[in-house]
């Protein structure tokens, strides 16, 4: 069984044994630990200390000088010497234009799977467990950036 498998494994035990249901993830992993169903195995701590560096990564912000909160870190997928693919870390304010849009691109690329993805689930619940008036999600984030970029103004040209 792969381990994507065991952990989705202790989930279905949580809720067979009764757990509160939805549930909180930390909730279900301080159940797991508890009943002794899972342990972190001494391969995982270096990829759960990479995890984390990551994330700490992802996290780290400066102001530019617009004075907006932009990601200092990013991630790049290339291939190393020998052809194997590896993720780069670079700190934008140092890297250069091709490792940054290389990054950039392949951010957008995650963000179209994730709504790709949000599609399939919501057409699903639409015609299989939804009576009532279909749940309707707009793709189209044109409106909601310029908003977030400085309001309504902006919106409406754009």
């Amino acid at each position: 069984m792969k381990y994507i498998e065991q952990l989705q494994e202790i989930v279905n035990k949580y809720i067979k044994a009764g757990g509160p249901w939805p549930a909180e993830k930390r909730a279900i992993a301080a159940w797991a630990v508890q009943t002794d169903l899972w342990k972190p195995h001494p391969s995982k701590l270096i990829s759960q200390c990479a995890e984390e560096i990551g994330e700490a990564m992802r996290q780290e912000h400066f102001l530019d000088k617009q004075g907006r909160s932009v990601r200092a870190k990013h991630a790049a997928r290339v291939k190393d010497k020998n052809g194997k693919q590896i993720t780069l870390w670079g700190d934008m304010r140092t890297e250069p234009p091709k490792f940054m849009a290389i990054s950039f691109q392949q951010r957008r690329q995650l963000i179209l799977g994730e709504c790709h993805q949000l599609k399939i689930d919501v057409d699903s619940y639409n015609q299989n467990r939804n009576s009532g008036e279909p749940i309707q999600v707009i793709f189209n984030f044109t409106t909601d950036l310029a908003e977030m970029d400085g309001g309504e103004d902006q919106a409406l040209t754009a």
